[in-house]
């Protein structure tokens, strides 16, 4: 019955994650698709820069929630489904915590464009290593501080987290499942790339001027 729980673990991820935090609070709060103004990303930082301070941090919320969740349902039908032997390995867990991410880049709900799954990763990378994820956020913080640009800020983290949990010695499942999220968050933010290295990718300190200049 193993497969059965990993398939309904797969599932529920995706279902999850296809709950889309920034396109639900920005049609329900500002009667706007967070996808059709900005950077067109239906993510936290688009939410902040468009709708604002509250709306972003229900966009936080909801993006780590549905992560946590999910990793919490996969675990659930593990244990039900496969028994302790499954259980023990967290292949339910990894599998619809992946789903979810997948599920927030892809959304079943809203025509399968979502956003980056960068919050949605963290929480369900915290759920699964919490040390190495920690030093992830660390390397984000580190180099947001420096360049001023979430998204390279979000793709070193990326990149930098199956190397940490190597070196922390986690089992093979999460370095594998570790560098998948790595690669979707690399591949969904080629647009970032583009920009950062044509020098023209905007900046956290872009929309401080913005606001200095309107008042």
């Amino acid at each position: 019955m193993a497969w059965v729980g990993w398939i309904l673990s797969a599932l529920a991820g995706y279902l999850l994650g296809s709950v889309n935090s920034s396109i639900i609070v920005g049609k329900v709060l500002h009667g706007q698709d967070v996808r059709e103004i900005g950077s067109g990303n239906a993510g936290t930082t688009n939410t902040l820069r468009v709708f604002g301070k509250k709306a972003a941090v229900l966009v936080l919320a909801g993006d780590i929630l549905k992560g946590v969740l999910a990793c919490l349902a996969g675990a659930l039908l593990d244990r039900l489904l496969a028994g302790q032997a499954a259980d023990s390995l967290g292949i339910g867990m990894y599998i619809a915590g992946f789903t979810a991410v997948v599920g927030h880049n892809w959304p079943l709900y809203f025509g399968f464009c979502g956003g980056k799954g960068v919050l949605t990763s963290v929480a369900v990378l915290m759920m699964f290593a919490p040390l190495p994820a920690l030093c992830c956020l660390g390397v984000f913080a580190v180099a947001v501080l420096i360049w001023k640009t979430v998204s390279l800020g979000s793709i070193l983290a990326a990149i930098s987290f199956p190397v940490i949990a190597l070196l922390f010695r986690e089992p093979i499942q999460l370095l594998v499942v570790g560098t998948l999220l790595a690669i979707l968050i690399v591949a969904r933010h080629h647009g970032n790339i583009r920009r950062l290295l044509a020098g023209t990718e905007t900046k956290i300190t872009d929309r401080k001027k913005k606001e200095t200049e309107k008042s």
